[in-house]
């Protein structure tokens, strides 16, 4: 019966551990963004190289069109940081380390790569969505409206959609795959957890935002 698993049910529990430590952190830090649109801003500022990675270097087939964020990202920063937003824009080490991983991981075999779109992608159509649902409900959040919103809008689709067609790209791309790359596939979904947490833990602002609190 185990052959018959969805892996994406195998992915999930075999990362559960890792992915509820991910989720306390991110949960904890991003909790200041509820009230403070210049932490939201960073957090999509350290996630914005990644999205643009993926959606560089992964075919429509296993990331359609649909799904992309580079554009909504970068509509998203101008809106809170300003139109010159990348003028002044500086590469943390975080970021650096996490793009320097994937290149690595492309170069070694770009399938593992996959591990990153399901998770990444995943993870906005949950957390991320529930985050923009509470900021947006907060009375403390200052310019709350259609706009600064683009990143966590996919217009034409449902979430409960796009999860449907995320999951079943995986599966049907993971029944070609024999134990090794499933295994391999583990370790590095694994690893997304952990540079996600770095890029998380390097998000500015909240000092501030306890200074003013």
């Amino acid at each position: 019966m185990a052959n018959l698993e969805n892996f994406s049910k195998r992915l999930r529990r075999e990362t559960r551990n890792v992915h509820k430590i991910s989720d306390a952190l991110v949960n904890t830090k991003f909790f200041f963004a509820l009230s403070d649109n210049s932490v939201w801003a960073d957090g999509l500022l350290v996630f914005y190289e990644i999205f643009r990675f993926l959606e560089t270097n992964m075919s429509e087939e296993l990331l359609p069109k649909e799904f992309h964020r580079t554009s909504a990202l970068e509509r998203d920063l101008e809106f809170y940081l300003g139109e010159n937003w990348k003028h002044d824009y500086e590469m943390r080490n975080s970021v650096k380390i996490y793009l320097k991983h994937l290149y690595d991981v492309k170069k070694r075999s770009p399938t593992l790569l996959l591990a990153y779109v399901y998770h990444i992608y995943m993870g906005l159509l949950s957390g991320g969505q529930i985050l923009q649902k509470k900021r947006l409900l907060n009375p403390l959040n200052h310019g709350c409206n259609k706009r600064g919103e683009a990143v966590t809008s996919f217009d034409g689709y449902t979430i409960a959609e796009l999860k449907t067609k995320l999951r079943n790209i995986f599966d049907t791309k993971a029944k070609d795959f024999d134990e090794s790359i499933k295994t391999l596939l583990i370790a590095e979904s694994k690893m997304v957890f952990h540079l996600n947490n770095e890029l998380v833990r390097s998000v500015r602002g909240m000092s501030r935002v306890n200074l003013r609190k």
